[in-house]
């Protein structure tokens, strides 16, 4: 299972530039309060924007992992669904290796009022550099053992 069925996350438009998802507002997803937690909105955002770079990606020579997350939570809900939306600001080359793509993101209450809103990096990396630090991070360790 993973953290999508776990939070009931469903994509309801998936594009190269826009992704929607939601997300039911239940006892799993609140804090101890009974409010929606930021963590699982931050989860849902997330997901949306990287499902848009999995759209962009060629996924049988790279993955796409998010790398950074900035977010102000500015409301709460207790009840409804969220729904997350995540659009492609921009895209260029890493410094290292990949792409970094930046994803303005949104969550929005069944009002339409704005939960949380901010941007998401995300880097898509050739799977041939994953293999590679793979590699460094087992040398690393035998190294260390001896």
């Amino acid at each position: 299972m993973t953290l999508m069925d776990s939070l009931h996350m469903q994509f309801a438009c998936v594009g190269k530039d826009r992704v929607e998802a939601t997300m039911p507002v239940t006892p799993e997803v609140s804090q101890p309060f009974g409010f929606l937690h930021g963590g699982a909105t931050i989860a849902l955002l997330e997901t949306a924007a990287s499902r848009g770079a999995e759209e962009r990606a060629d996924l049988e020579h790279e993955r796409p992992f998010g790398v950074e997350v900035q977010v102000r939570h500015r409301k709460s809900a207790t009840t409804g669904t969220v729904r997350a939306v995540a659009t492609l600001e921009c895209e260029g080359p890493s410094s290292v290796s990949g792409i970094k793509q930046f994803w303005n993101v949104a969550a929005y209450d069944d009002e339409g009022d704005v939960l949380t809103e901010g941007l998401i990096m995300v880097k898509v990396v050739p799977l041939a550099r994953l293999a590679e630090k793979e590699r460094e991070r087992r040398e690393a360790k035998g190294g260390a053992s001896r």
